[in-house]
């Protein structure tokens, strides 16, 4: 790809470099808030003071401290990115835009996936150049992750990530347009934990007017903590700490310290006599809320935002099938799954069974795992948003399973990204134990999925036909349109 002459873009902080290449510019690691350090890491994002002279926009941002993710023989660097980069102002979005103009263009945010403890926008998944290509301006954001973003801690704000991510938008509607973008047609997407707080923000006051539309693609509308649940946490790490459960004995903690306690931290049992564990026991850290997003869009924006959301076919397998324990997975592991996140855990198992009367139970587990995860909670946001948006609600399933892992590892979680982005060719995405696998993605479904989005986000209509409660039927993205 030819780099061409830089091109500078005056912001009200302050002006910022960026690269001019075949699809456009892209400016990176510029600041939406000030970095967050010591104490200011327990605190509502501030607004960064800016800066003289021109910035460099050339080079990617630091990262939030997070730690490094293992997911077997399954190689998903291509998603977490780099893993922790050091710095201290990683609150920063990048842009790719086709050009910094006035051409006020649709605008699309993603926010990263990483189970609320990882991920970047430095991650390859994300590469905006497809979107720019189209006529699209693609904004990425960085937020606090882990014990800085989302334990509850007495004298902290809850849910500081989410709040970073609300501050995000702030900046793009006051500075995308310095872009090339349109700060009235704004699209907020998110994958995993990234869906799940774009859900969570359609039911967020603050919200309000800061964005025309959403996708969410494998999050789920009811994973947020109680209060109680998180309380757990919180005492399991202070615990590990040695200090009070405080905002004030949190803040002299290096970030250091907080990795290192995120072990004791995992497989804490968060059930409750009123609430099961809505994230299975994979994380100790999600959105801490009263009442979950699907029951409280009326409080947000909402009832005034289209909405597309969906789920893969065999979301479950990313954590069964990369460590092998999918065929291992015995009928007592799909019933002790069960027990974690459901109520009445052998009627859970009955019915996933008589759904899939031939499944083994790591097939079972794997479905038990997916329901729980972004299935149950997808379907619950997708209905009341049906409910109070007058029907601009429309809903897909994406069901190509890569062939990664001797052609196991299937319609697994994520594996709708490289599509979403048109990057589905990419080598790096590819062989044994890439996302995709060896085979080759079919032609075409890339443009397929990716002009869906572009089009939701041009118009609010990605091609098929809005969702109906009353016959809940989701359009199939597995298979590329007919040429």
């Amino acid at each position: 790809m030819t780099q061409q002459v830089n091109p500078v873009v005056e912001t009200p902080a302050g002006a910022v470099r960026g690269v001019r290449d075949d699809s456009g510019e892209l400016y990176r690691a510029i600041p939406y808030a000030a970095a967050p350090t010591g104490a200011g890491r327990f605190a509502p994002p501030a607004p960064h003071p800016g800066w003289s002279g021109v910035r460099d926009g050339t080079q990617p941002s630091p990262t939030a401290p997070q730690p490094s993710r293992d997911f077997g023989r399954l190689d998903l660097t291509p998603y977490f990115g780099p893993g922790w980069v050091r710095g201290e102002e990683y609150l920063t979005v990048d842009v790719r835009t086709p050009a910094a103009d006035n051409g006020r263009r649709p605008v699309m945010v993603f926010v990263h996936g990483g189970g609320f403890v990882t991920g970047s926008t430095r991650a390859a998944l994300y590469d905006g150049s497809a979107f720019a290509r189209d006529g699209v301006v693609l904004v990425t954001v960085n937020y606090r992750v882990g014990v800085p973003g989302f334990l509850d801690l007495k004298g902290a704000p809850a849910n500081r990530g989410l709040l970073d991510v609300l501050a995000a938008l702030g900046w793009v509607r006051d500075t995308v347009a310095e872009f090339g973008g349109d700060p009235d047609n704004v699209t907020l997407f998110g994958q995993s934990a990234g869906a799940t707080l774009t859900g969570a923000l359609l039911a967020t006051p603050e919200a309000k007017g800061l964005f025309r539309r959403a996708i969410v693609q494998s999050g789920n509308g009811a994973g947020a903590f109680t209060p109680e649940q998180a309380q757990r946490v919180t005492v399991a790490a202070a615990a590990a700490l040695g200090v009070e459960p405080t905002a004030e004995a949190f803040a002299p903690i290096p970030d250091e310290r907080f990795l290192e306690v995120l072990p004791a931290l995992a497989g804490l049992d968060l059930r409750t006599e009123t609430a099961a564990d809505p994230l299975a026991g994979l994380s100790p850290f999600s959105l801490v809320l009263p009442v979950q997003p699907a029951d409280g869009l009326a409080a947000g924006p909402a009832g005034d935002v289209g909405l597309l959301i969906g789920t893969n076919t065999e979301e479950g397998h990313l954590y069964l099938v990369p460590q092998g324990n999918l065929e291992s997975s015995t009928d007592t592991d799909v019933l002790a799954l069960a027990a974690r996140v459901a109520t009445a855990p052998e009627a859970e198992v009955a019915a996933h069974r008589a759904a899939r009367p031939d499944a083994t139970p790591g097939e079972l587990r794997s479905a038990v795992l997916g329901q729980a995860l972004f299935g149950a909670g997808t379907a619950r946001l997708a209905r009341a948003h049906a409910r109070i948006s007058g029907g601009r609600t429309h809903v897909y399933s994406f069901g190509y399973r890569s062939t990664a892992l001797n052609g196991r590892l299937g319609a697994a979680h994520t594996v709708e990204l490289p599509f979403v982005f048109d990057v589905a060719d990419k080598p790096w995405l590819h062989g044994e134990t890439g996302l995709l696998g060896p085979d080759p993605a079919p032609p075409g479904l890339a443009a397929r999925v990716h002009a869906a989005w572009v089009a939701f986000a041009r118009t609010g209509d990605p091609g098929w036909a809005e969702y109906d409660p009353r016959r809940p039927v989701a359009e199939n993205l597995t298979a590329p349109l007919p040429r």
